[in-house]
């Protein structure tokens, strides 16, 4: 009957904005009631990491160009904010701002000319974008060459923590809705084919700009504040291309083309990463990193949503079709 499906249909919903909000008062309120310096440490990373892999999913995912050189906007907004704090005494928080529009401007301008570029080699330009101005950051006196910068400690941990809360926070909603409107159908439609795209009516590269410039906007704020949390930038860790390799692991990982892929793959590969760095050595979880990539393309091409929902079959024998269901409505 249609009346009871939509009572149910509201009634799930009611359920998830529930849960939802309840999680999002938990980590409210979790500083405040003492939770200890460490897994602020902990959460304040998987906060990032959840923020720049679905960074990376607007314009790799929705879209379809891979983006080997996505770095490039997070370390931008990481030298950004922290110059204009140490030359020009902007306000911290202003100077986050200006480190995602900078990030976002870089977009705009590279993104003209490489959006219009197929396959590999979109791939490749951003690549060797990013290299390009982490060598460029090496030699020039206002990054601090190789030494790189201090900014000056004017946030404290707490601070920090709420910080990447709340732009983990917008990137996700973003990509929610970017999923349910009109803008979200059109990118789907260009991935699949743009010249089936354009014949009902979309803009692609219009579209593909525009998601170029989402994708960009938020790692140059996200990289202030890591800048601001970490309190030292320089070029090897700002544009560090394994950091693009782990959002590339974490969406794929989660689940490509979804809000809820990335934070599932980031939380995954964060809580994995913290074990392994913690207990044993880096060169193992680099090891892990490259056997995670083997079997998510072998035999998780859906991710650990798609395993949820059921696109292999093995999913029904956990259980998880009742939560498959909820997961389509």
């Amino acid at each position: 009957m249609p009346g009871r499906e939509d009572s149910s249909s509201k009634r799930l919903l009611s359920t998830k904005l529930f849960f939802v909000a309840m999680l999002m008062l938990v980590f409210l309120v979790a500083p405040p009631l003492g939770l200890p310096a460490y897994w602020i440490r902990v959460i304040t990373g998987i906060f990032m990491w959840i923020g720049l892999a679905g960074s990376w999913n607007v314009i790799g995912g929705y879209v379809g160009r891979v983006d080997f050189g996505h770095v490039v906007f997070f370390g931008t907004g990481m030298y950004i904010a922290t110059i204009s704090i140490l030359e020009y005494g902007i306000p911290w928080w202003i100077s986050l701002l200006l480190g995602g529009v900078g990030a976002l401007a870089l977009a705009f301008l590279v993104g003209l000319p490489t959006l219009r570029l197929m396959g590999a080699y979109f791939a490749i330009a951003t690549w060797a974008l990013a290299e390009a101005i982490k060598q460029l950051t090496l030699v020039l006196k206002v990054t601090g060459g190789s030494y790189g910068l201090v900014p000056p400690p004017i946030l404290s941990r707490e601070t920090c923590y709420y910080c990447m809360f709340f732009a983990m926070l917008a990137m996700t909603i973003t990509n929610y809705f970017i999923e349910r409107s009109k803008f979200g159908y059109g990118l789907k439609a260009l991935m699949e084919s743009e010249i089936a795209a354009e014949t009902l009516g979309v803009d692609t590269f219009k579209s593909k700009l525009l998601a170029f410039l989402i994708s960009a906007f938020f790692p140059g704020i996200i990289g202030g504040i890591y800048g601001l949390w970490i309190g030292y930038v320089y070029p090897y860790d700002a544009f560090s291309g394994l950091k693009t390799d782990q959002m590339v692991v974490m969406v794929f990982m989660g689940g490509v083309r979804s809000y809820l892929g990335p934070v599932i793959g980031a939380v995954f590969l964060q809580v994995v990463s913290e074990i392994l760095w913690t207990y044993w050595t880096e060169v193992l979880y680099l090891i892990f990193l490259g056997f995670i990539i083997v079997i998510t393309v072998i035999f998780m091409p859906g991710g650990i949503l798609g395993l949820i929902r059921g696109r292999l079959p093995r999913a029904r024998f956990f259980g998880l079709e009742k939560l498959s269901e909820r997961f389509r409505s």
